[in-house]
């Protein structure tokens, strides 16, 4: 059965860091494109980051050069690191699965979610 768990999501002020965790189970992630997407109230889902299964990676230029995205295949884990944070990221965050090559960032192309986990970041 494929799971996807978030975690490390909290509150912080501007300028502050968070690093979130995507712990995968059913699947290897070095064989899928693992992503990061982020929703905000009244917002549509958009998507942070992507890593494909070959190690190649994509980020969002909303968040370019604040936001890296990487993975640790031996702990099956995919992490987003979150630095000068400000008001604007503040959203529940998703890790997202494809079984096959990254196909961009349209959230349907992903068939498996986690519940998402919830980042504030306060001014």
């Amino acid at each position: 059965q494929v799971q996807l768990v978030e975690s490390g999501g909290g509150s912080v002020q501007t300028g502050g860091s968070l690093r979130l965790s995507c712990a995968a189970s059913g699947f290897t992630t070095s064989t899928v494109c693992m992503a990061w997407f982020r929703q905000a109230p009244g917002k549509e889902r958009e998507g942070v980051g992507l890593m494909s299964k070959y190690g190649l990676t994509d980020i969002a230029d909303s968040v370019k050069g604040r936001f890296t995205i990487s993975k640790d295949n031996a702990k099956n884990t995919l992490y987003l690191q979150m630095n000068s944070l400000n008001p604007e990221d503040t959203a529940t965050y998703y890790c997202a699965a494809r079984l096959d090559l990254c196909g961009g960032w349209a959230p349907s192309r992903y068939q498996y979610w986690g519940s998402g986990t919830q980042v504030t970041v306060s001014s």
